[in-house]
């Protein structure tokens, strides 16, 4: 049976940042901060881009949310695939990751830090 398109359950905005943290963590975040753990100069820059983060998204004045920061990271990757970044296909050396790549990673620290559900990585 087919139900009429207005009774059709749209993908929530919940759902729609849900799935953008979630593929961002496992995709970039759990690596990430894990190589930070190990890495003191990539955990120096994690801490530097999330201030960063949090400053452009006026965390000291309102609480984050999942919200802000998925609108964030999703604009972040389009602007820089507009420059010509592209995102790792393989094992990235943590100890020479772009910009880019920092900086969605302290993405992924900030989301960890709301204490929403943790992702998990996808099975194999």
């Amino acid at each position: 049976m087919r139900l009429p398109p207005n009774q059709v359950p749209a993908r929530t905005a919940v759902d729609s940042t849900r799935a953008t943290l979630v593929a961002l963590t496992n995709t970039v975040g759990l690596d990430g901060l894990a190589a930070a753990t190990r890495l003191p100069g990539l955990r120096a820059a994690v801490d530097r881009h999330a201030a960063a983060v949090r400053d452009s998204l006026r965390g000291d004045q309102r609480p984050l949310s999942a919200a802000a920061l998925a609108g964030y990271a999703e604009g972040l990757r389009e602007v820089a695939k507009e420059h010509g970044w592209q995102p790792p296909v393989g094992p990235v050396d943590w100890s020479e990751a772009d910009w880019v790549l920092v900086r969605l990673v302290a993405v992924c620290a900030l989301t960890a830090g709301l204490g929403t559900p943790a992702p998990q990585p996808p099975p194999l």
